[in-house]
């Protein structure tokens, strides 16, 4: 079992598949989703922790700045745990990117659904209502009768009536996702997810779906290709400093090559004044 994600709801847009055809999707963004725990619980289950986001450092409390400062990373706005197996734990301080999630597979997504406020029973529970004749005063919306008389004497808890409507957490499930944006975080699932735009959310692998076989185990971890684009980046730094000391070798090498030429004419002025000083020496002497 795989750990999950925490994503933010961007909002809803549509995308063109390869056959022509649109679905409307909804754009879900991750901002920094960093592993700040992992633990080992009773009966051998283990979870890990997540939190994305960055916080402001005067809205956290001490406690959990300190908590922060000793794993070397900043405040995170949410925070969430997930139930994972042995083989999938991370280590603190990895960062998961859109790579966690194949485009095709099935997720699961909860979050806390927009609110409504106090509705009635006909948009609550999708009840008929009454008749919209003139028979009916004024109860054209009501739930009606809420039954029993004196035995029980009372209403049934969980009857369905007019109350608080919404924000509850809701699940919903077989969520396919249709695309991703790597680079920018992005991960594009077909259909809506509950929450309003801003809001947080978890995803997970679906539970009634099966999990592909090139899933990332045990998570898609964007460190991993942050550090190959650094070693990727050093090796270039180091291709081009070799070509610069072989140019700048070059360079010098053809300068003392000049500069050798340079001095050879003077070299050869001296050897020449010296022989013909010698064979000055030389003719007094032949003509005694």
């Amino acid at each position: 079992m795989r750990t999950g994600m925490i994503v933010k709801k961007m909002g809803m847009t549509r995308l063109y598949l390869s056959d022509g055809t649109h679905v409307p999707v909804t754009v879900l963004g991750i901002d920094s989703c960093h592993v700040t725990s992992n633990k080992k619980g009773e009966n051998d289950s283990y979870s890990v922790t997540l939190g994305s986001g960055i916080a402001k450092g005067k809205n956290v409390l001490k406690p959990q700045r300190e908590a922060y400062a000793k794993i070397k990373m900043e405040p995170k706005k949410k925070t969430m745990e997930f139930k994972v197996s042995k083989d999938n734990i991370i280590e603190v301080g990895k960062e998961l990117g859109a790579e966690h999630f194949v485009v095709g597979q099935y997720i699961d997504a909860t979050g806390i659904s927009i609110g409504k406020g106090f509705a009635g029973s006909m948009k609550r529970h999708n009840f008929k209502g009454l008749g919209a004749s003139h028979g009916v005063s004024v109860s054209h919306r009501s739930h009606g009768s809420t039954g029993h008389s004196q035995d029980p004497g009372r209403v049934f808890k969980g009857k369905k009536m007019a109350g608080h409507m919404g924000s509850h957490k809701t699940t919903v499930q077989n969520l396919q996702v249709v695309g991703a944006d790597y680079e920018r975080g992005l991960l594009f699932i077909k259909g809506g997810v509950p929450g309003s735009n801003g809001s947080w959310l978890s995803l997970k692998d679906a539970v009634k779906k099966a999990l592909p076989s090139d899933a990332p185990f045990p998570a898609g971890i964007k460190v991993l290709k942050a550090r190959k684009d650094e070693l990727d980046k050093a090796q270039s730094e180091e291709k081009t400093s070799i070509e610069i000391k072989v140019e700048e070798n070059s360079t010098e090498s053809t300068k003392t090559g000049e500069r050798r030429k340079e001095t050879n004419p003077k070299v050869e002025e001296k050897k020449s004044v010296e022989t013909n000083k010698v064979e000055n020496q030389s003719e007094p002497e032949d003509k005694k």
